[in-house]
C-alpha cells in the first residue's frame, strides 16, 4: 500500500520536529535519563500547538544528529596555506599535553593546590607557548600534536569516567567539552607558522567516548587546511615514520608494556624493519618512566617513555598519598637519522 502523501502544513510540521522540537527534546531527555535515543519506541510530544503520539521504531541515530551534522557541514573556517622552504637538516617536534584532565577538581584546603577547568586550559596554554619558545634554534620539519589521553575528566553528563568511576568535578560536561576543544584549537594554529601538523589521538579510560568526539570535531574544523592531517581513529596504538624514527603514541592503560617492542613489530612490520630509532610514548601514569629494551649491543631496540601531567591531584589520589609528582607539559625533538636528540619540558609552579 502507498504511503500517503503529506499536506504542505504537515511538512512544515515535520520540518519543525526535525530540526528541532521533537527531536531535540528526545535528545535532551535521553540524555538526562541516561538512555540511548535509539532504544526509544515511541514518545509524547507536546508543544503550545499540538500534542504528538509518535512510534520512532525506525528512529536512527543519523535522523537524530541531521540537524546537527547539516549545520556542521555548513561552517568549516579557511585557512591560510603555508609554503615550506626544504629544510637540510630536518628535525621533527613531538608536542604531547598528556593527561590534562579537563574538568578535575582540586581544592588547595584539601590537597595543597587548586585545579579546575580554568586552571587546566591555563596551564597548557603557557606550557605550549614556553615549549615553542624553547624549540627555537632546531630546524623543524614536522610536527606531531598528541591529543586524547584523558584531555577530558569524565566521559558522561554525570561525573564519571568512561567505566563509572565517579569524579570530583569542576563545572557541566559540555562547558569542559567547549573549552577543551578550543585549547586544541589554539595550540593547532600555533603550531602551523612552524611546520605541517599530524595531530594523533590516543583513546583513554576517563574520556574515551568524548575524547573520539572532540577529536573527530577536529578534524572537521581544520578539513580545509592543506599543512594539518590527522590520525584519529579508534585505535589504541598509532605508529608514524619519520627518516629513521618509528614513533608509537598509546595512551598507556591497556598492554603490558614488555609486550610494547613486539607489538610494535608485529602491527608494524615494514616500518619496524625500515627504521633505527624506535620510541612510544607512553601517557596514563602522569610521572616520567623510561624503559629501553636492547636488540644488540649498543644498539636499542625500543624505548618506552612515559609522559608527565600538568593536571593537579585531587582528593583521591592526595588521601592514597599519590603526591609529589612534578607537574609538566613536554615535548620531544627527533633528529630524521639520530632519533631523540632532545627533551623540552615546561614546569608548572605550584598554586
Amino acid at each position: 500500500m502507498p504511503r500517503p502523501r503529506l499536506t504542505e502544513d504537515e511538512m512544515q510540521v515535520l520540518k519543525r520536529l526535525r530540526s528541532g522540537g521533537a527531536m531535540t527534546a528526545l535528545m535532551e531527555e535521553c540524555d538526562e535519563a541516561g538512555i540511548s535515543p535509539s532504544s526509544v519506541k515511541h514518545f509524547w510530544y507536546k508543544s503550545k500547538r499540538i500534542s504528538l503520539f509518535s512510534k520512532a521504531e525506525n528512529l536512527s541515530l543519523d535522523e537524530l544528529f541531521e540537524p546537527v551534522l547539516a549545520d556542521l557541514r555548513k561552517y568549516s573556517p579557511k585557512f591560510k596555506a603555508f609554503k615550506r622552504k626544504k629544510i637540510k637538516d630536518p628535525h621533527c617536534l613531538i608536542l604531547d599535553p598528556s593527561d590534562i584532565h579537563v574538568g578535575k577538581l582540586a581544592v588547595e584546603e584539601e590537597t595543597g593546590s587548586n585545579y579546575n577547568v580554568k586552571e587546566a586550559v591555563a596551564c597548557v596554554d603557557r606550557g605550549i607557548d614556553d615549549l615553542l619558545r624553547m624549540s627555537q634554534g632546531w630546524e623543524i620539519d614536522q610536527v606531531y600534536m598528541v591529543i586524547g589521553n584523558d584531555c577530558l575528566h569524565i566521559d558522561s553528563h554525570r561525573p564519571v569516567t568512561s567505566a563509572g568511576t565517579p569524579q570530583d568535578m569542576d563545572g557541566l560536561w559540555w562547558q569542559s567539552f567547549i573549552q577543551c576543544k578550543d585549547l586544541l584549537v589554539r595550540a593547532i594554529e600555533r603550531l602551523l607558522p612552524y611546520a605541517n601538523v599530524t595531530v594523533i589521538h590516543c583513546p583513554s579510560n576517563h574520556d574515551m567516548v568524548a575524547g573520539w568526539m572532540l577529536a573527530q570535531t577536529l578534524k572537521a574544523y581544520f578539513r580545509k587546511s592543506k599543512n594539518v592531517t590527522f590520525d584519529v581513529s579508534v585505535n589504541h596504538r598509532k605508529y608514524v615514520r619519520f627518516g629513521s624514527n618509528m614513533l608509537g603514541f598509546s595512551h598507556g592503560d591497556g598492554a603490558k608494556l614488555a609486550d610494547t617492542p613486539l607489538l610494535m613489530a608485529q602491527e608494524e612490520p615494514e616500518m619496524w624493519a625500515a627504521t633505527k630509532h624506535r620510541t612510544i610514548y607512553l601517557h596514563h601514569l602522569h610521572h616520567r618512566s623510561v624503559t629501553k629494551w636492547q636488540t644488540a649491543k649498543d644498539y636499542i631496540g625500543v624505548t618506552a617513555e612515559h609522559i608527565r601531567s600538568p593536571s593537579g591531584t585531587d582528593s583521591w589520589h592526595h588521601k592514597k598519598g599519590y603526591v609529589g609528582v612534578p607537574r609538566c607539559v613536554e615535548a620531544f625533538i627527533h633528529h630524521n637519522s639520530d632519533g631523540q636528540v632532545a627533551r623540552l619540558t615546561h614546569h608548572i609552579k605550584r598554586g
